[in-house]
């Protein structure tokens, strides 16, 4: 039987999903390489520290070698005095993890697949919407069976859609091209348009 979506606040009917994209069987580790992919790529890799050899620092001696009971002192840039440089610190890197495109879009469909599995996706009509209603929005998400954060999806030219949810806590709204599978893993619940359904279907699809 193909899985479907329910419409909520105020639509009728359900949204039909599409079985090569909302069927995939799920792949644990295929779907662990993408996430750690995607939440890797938002690193932005500026962290930077100096060496000793890299602070500027005096390189007088502090005191005489010997005669003021002290111990030998060697330079000040060392890591274990205040001021020196740091010793292992961070450095300016990329965190890039590449996953191959087929493998993305079979991930992005196993963790849609999981979603439908469960229930957990439900559709809006966006043309509801003529103007900006927090108060809609959440009683539509209000009507959405289950617990969890929700990720609304939706495209362009459904602005007063995006801005009737954007300010619901626990609610992120997301234009369908920028979805990704750690975006639909950390969510509960997913809300769809007919539309971001569609462009989302199509992002997935194997070719």
């Amino acid at each position: 039987m193909a899985a479907s979506a329910k419409y909520i606040g105020g639509g009728s009917g359900t949204l039909a999903l599409d079985d090569a994209v909302f069927g995939e069987s799920f792949h644990g580790p295929l779907v662990h390489e993408a996430v750690r992919a995607e939440l890797a790529a938002q690193r932005r890799g500026t962290a930077s520290t100096k060496t000793r050899g890299e602070v500027h620092m005096t390189g007088a001696k502090a005191w005489r070698q010997k005669g003021t009971g002290r111990a030998r002192v060697g330079a000040l840039s060392t890591p274990n005095r205040t001021g020196g440089g740091v010793a292992f610190g961070p450095k300016p890197r990329g965190y890039t993890v590449k996953v191959n495109r087929k493998a993305r879009r079979r991930a992005l469909r196993a963790a849609l697949s999981v979603h439908a599995e469960r229930g957990s996706i439900a559709a809006i009509d966006a043309s509801k919407f003529d103007t900006p209603s927090t108060k809609s929005a959440a009683a539509a998400i209000d009507s959405f069976d289950g617990d969890g954060s929700v990720l609304v999806v939706l495209t362009g030219g459904e602005e007063t859609c995006v801005k009737s949810f954007r300010n619901l806590r626990g609610v992120s709204v997301m234009h369908a091209d920028d979805v990704g599978v750690a975006d639909v893993i950390g969510h509960g619940r997913i809300v769809l348009s007919e539309a971001a359904l569609e462009r989302l279907t199509e992002k997935a699809a194997a070719r």
